[in-house]
């Protein structure tokens, strides 16, 4: 298949090695764009106009030497604000951990200073990863850059705004159970959610530790592969993570004839837009142009994901959310009588009412005489939906479902029906719970021009496959127009 959509990443690249621009240049013309419609989506909670211009003038001296860039070298980019980074304010969204400032990097922010990466600054999310919406936000939601009276999804919406917006070339988010992939939906971005274990969870503020899994959300698919090669490395921080098994980006080739598509109806069975099934029903045509086997079958234990997922995360959280005591690090409430005081006041004043909710809910089912009625039996299902999935990858290479069954919300929805915000993410969740990987591209738009997410998932560490197949049917088309915002000289 002839490549007609080239990386934004590399393009930015060789403008910089063509001496049509310098990193600097581009670099400020990322910070000026920031400054000038940040107000609008509301993407970033803190700029870093200093530290990308430093590290753009570093990449400016290697290229004045006539040296080759580094694979995502000179290229701007943000982080979300979960992702520790030494010296740099890193707060989670959260009023608990205002002023906090790491005092160490991530392991995947480590892997990207090492390329020269140059970081715009932080951006925004709902409070510890906790929402759909990133209304959670102590700083305010993120707006859609399609259109700002609807949400830009979450968790990681500062991140799918600021790259749909023109305002960074890519940005590195989190996924618990759908926070990469919903708001690239929402936004009409790519959101690569990898392997649980192939990149490194060292540095990333804690949501949920089993389901966490930190990727890349860009413009194209070639972007994402080229981030993920990059990050997806055996760190010896992180117990759990061996790194890529393949590299990705050189692969690409968008040849998938005989690739078997697997197609699962339950997926389906939610989706309230007549749009979002049009344009997942094309997606399923344009692949059986493309030589693709489409292979029916059902997955009928995706009834349990939903509330086995909420269960496992909120166990989790409130386990990982425990450190926040207002003794050692971030808020503290002023005014109190004794260490018990401070503590209650602290985490009462400090979080928000979605995490306090979640930490409720997780306390309740860790509880005497809940435990086995609710965790437990929540573990049990984990492995009957982790074995479902293998059986499901006997019958095909990739699933295809959609990414959300809806567009994105309007501003306000969350707050109206918490129980309605949380079936939302009933596509995305299963991918976590079986540590799968999975990824989101455009495919469409509804009347309002709002974008269409398409999700395929693939087998464990079978990145490479899964890329293909979603390069292939972005080279197919161009599904969602361009937003007139942020830097207009892509």
């Amino acid at each position: 298949m002839e490549s007609k959509k080239v990386g934004l990443i590399r393009r930015l690249q060789q403008k910089m090695e063509n001496k049509e621009i310098s990193c600097r240049e581009l670099t400020l013309e990322y910070l000026k764009a920031i400054e000038q419609e940040n107000s609008k989506v509301n993407a970033y909670v803190l700029a870093t106009p200093e530290t990308a211009l430093e590290t753009a003038d570093k990449v400016d001296e290697k290229l004045a030497k006539g040296e080759k860039l580094l694979p995502l070298e000179g290229v701007p980019m943000t982080l979300k604000d979960n992702i520790s980074t030494d010296g740099i304010e890193t707060t989670c969204c959260s009023k608990i951990l205002k002023g906090y400032t790491p005092i160490y990097d991530a392991s995947v922010w480590a892997a990207m200073k090492k390329n020269n990466a140059v970081l715009l600054g932080k951006t925004n999310m709902d409070e510890f990863a906790m929402g759909s919406s990133s209304e959670n936000s102590c700083f305010g939601g993120s707006k859609n850059p399609h259109h700002t009276g609807h949400v830009a999804g979450g968790s990681s919406g500062g991140g799918a705004a600021a790259v749909s917006a023109n305002l960074a070339a890519y940005a590195l988010g989190s996924d618990t159970g759908g926070s990469i992939r919903q708001p690239a939906s929402f936004c009409g971005v790519v959101g690569l959610k990898p392997t649980y274990g192939a990149v490194s969870r060292y540095g990333l503020i804690a949501y949920a530790s089993s389901l966490d899994q930190i990727g890349p959300i860009t413009t194209t698919v070639e972007d994402a592969a080229a981030i993920f090669d990059a990050i997806a490395i055996p760190d010896p921080m992180d117990s759990t993570c061996r790194g890529k098994t393949q590299n990705t980006a050189g692969s690409l080739n968008g040849k998938i004839e005989g690739l078997r598509i697997g197609v699962a109806k339950e997926y389906f069975d939610g989706i309230k837009q007549p749009e979002v099934s049009a344009a997942l029903e094309n997606a399923i045509r344009t692949y059986e142009k493309a030589g693709v086997e489409i292979v029916s079958f059902s997955l009928p234990v995706l009834k349990y994901a939903l509330p086995v997922y909420y269960i496992l995360a909120c166990a989790e959280a409130t386990s990982n959310l425990g450190r926040y005591d207002g003794i050692r690090y971030g808020y503290r409430t002023e005014n109190y009588n004794n260490i018990n005081e401070m503590i209650c006041k602290t985490r009462s004043e400090g979080f928000g009412a979605e995490v306090k909710r979640r930490i409720l809910l997780g306390n309740y089912v860790l509880s005497s005489g809940y435990y086995d009625a609710y965790y437990k039996k929540a573990q049990n299902l984990r492995g009957t939906i982790v074995k479902a999935f293998h059986s499901a990858f006997e019958q095909c290479d990739v699933i295809l479902a959609p990414t959300v069954p809806t567009t994105a919300f309007p501003e306000g929805f969350t707050g109206q029906d918490q129980v309605e915000t949380y079936l939302t993410d009933i596509c995305t969740v299963p991918v976590n719970i079986a540590g799968l990987p999975g990824i989101s591209i455009p495919c469409g738009t509804d009347q309002k021009g709002l974008p269409i997410g398409l999700q395929l998932i693939g087998n464990t560490f079978q990145e490479q496959t899964l890329l293909n197949a979603a390069y292939a049917f972005e080279q197919s088309g161009d599904y969602v127009p361009r937003v007139n915002m942020g830097v207009s000289a892509l």
